[in-house]
């Protein structure tokens, strides 16, 4: 992110993530907001449904329900009469909206939900890892990752911008950390509501439900046709990748806060060893390649702030020069043993002539701390995979062999 004036520093208020994102999403004015409470999320539309009570998001209808599946369910009638829509949810929440995932998408419907991301049972689980919403990787929605609150609030409104532009028309979510960012209290600049309404024009649908103009949405497609739905799709991820540079740039030129739209960068200029992660991770990391700067080590992080699309071609031309790329998930494929992140960069190099050398690991399951000292361990690694030459393998980190 870009250093903070004077006049923003003084804007500055300590407030807990989840109200953050409360608050962001309030002053982008939605016209339908449909939840249903689970930890770590709850915070979040607790907060919405008193901004509602007392008066603050106008033209807003707040719809209590009996379960996940049911808040997404009613929004896919309220996005289809033209209504800006809203949710939050995680974990096992996330994984009963799973059938809806699919329809919201391929309705192309914008709605943009907040997911607070925490590992799924079995065993039960609250605390954080990211495999809930890696779970629905396929499922047509945009997925942004936010480092820290000021991130995640300010990519509330940017994830809005992107599902609604024209070209795009996709769900969005915006994903972040449970506990360590939503019930986190951190410095940070409020979305303010008149640069916001700068920054974000009001709805405006193609197509609605309307008795005077009869429509169908999710109509029944046979195999002459269903394939051109998925292909549009398709399309339609691909051009998201520069609406969400577009909409980073858009934010700085308004705000004057900058984190990078697909991806971001920091001190792989020269870097031997590069790391790639996701997430509040992302601090721990910087922290750590700070120190190993001081004794003299070539180490950088290519943070992912979006999974979906998934940015190949940026990472691509970050990482090509490495000796060495180092991808940490914070969840699993099982039966590979590898976390998404790793598998795709992985791809990203496929048929290229400078085979960078690629390790992957898994780290932070259910929450288990990530300290600076298991940063410096993988970093030992990775030096001596620059020694030996070419090894793609991916392994989990900190596993308690007593335990198994």
């Amino acid at each position: 992110m870009t250093p903070k004036g004077d006049l923003e520093m003084e804007k500055m208020v300590v407030v807990e993530g989840s109200y953050a994102v409360a608050h962001a999403v309030k002053v982008c004015r939605p016209n339908v907001i449909s939840a249903y409470p689970i930890t770590p999320q709850t915070h979040i539309v607790e907060d919405l449904s008193q901004f509602i009570a007392d008066g603050e998001i106008p033209n807003c209808e707040y719809i209590n329900v009996e379960s996940e599946f049911s808040a997404l369910s009613a929004l896919v009638g309220s996005s289809a009469v033209g209504a800006r829509s809203y949710s939050a949810t995680t974990s096992q929440g996330l994984e009963l909206m799973h059938e809806v995932l699919f329809n919201v998408s391929g309705m192309r419907m914008p709605i943009v939900m907040t997911v607070a991301n925490r590992a799924v049972s079995a065993p039960i689980n609250i605390w954080n890892d990211h495999q809930d919403a890696i779970s629905q990787r396929d499922t047509g929605w945009i997925q942004l990752y936010g480092e820290n609150i000021q991130e995640v609030s300010d990519m509330t409104a940017q994830a809005f911008k992107i599902a609604e532009d024209k070209d795009v028309l996709m769900p969005a979510m915006v994903c972040m950390d449970g506990f360590i960012l939503s019930h986190v209290y951190e410095p940070l600049v409020l979305l303010e509501q008149e640069l916001t309404d700068e920054y974000l024009p009001s709805y405006k649908p193609l197509n609605v439900l309307d008795p005077k103009k009869p429509l169908s949405f999710g109509a029944f497609a046979d195999p002459n046709y269903y394939t051109e739905f998925r292909y549009m799709q398709q399309k339609a991820m691909e051009n998201a990748l520069k609406k969400i540079e577009d909409a980073a740039n858009e934010f700085y030129d308004v705000f004057g806060r900058y984190y990078g739209g697909l991806i971001d960068e920091y001190q792989t200029e020269d870097a031997d060893i590069i790391f790639m992660a996701m997430g509040s991770i992302v601090g721990t990391i910087k922290d750590t390649i700070d120190k190993l700067r001081q004794r003299g080590l070539k180490v950088g992080l290519l943070k992912v702030r979006a999974f979906r699309p998934f940015p190949a071609e940026a990472i691509r031309k970050v990482i090509m020069d490495a000796k060495v790329v180092v991808v940490l998930d914070k969840n699993i494929s099982l039966g590979l043993n590898e976390g998404a992140l790793f598998t795709e960069t992985k791809s990203c190099l496929y048929n290229t002539k400078n085979r960078v050398p690629v390790v992957g690991y898994m780290i932070g399951h259910g929450g288990r701390d990530i300290r600076m000292s298991t940063i410096e361990k993988i970093i030992s690694e990775a030096q001596e995979v620059m020694k030996s030459g070419i090894k793609i393998e991916s392994q989990f980190t900190d596993v308690r062999e007593e335990l198994v």
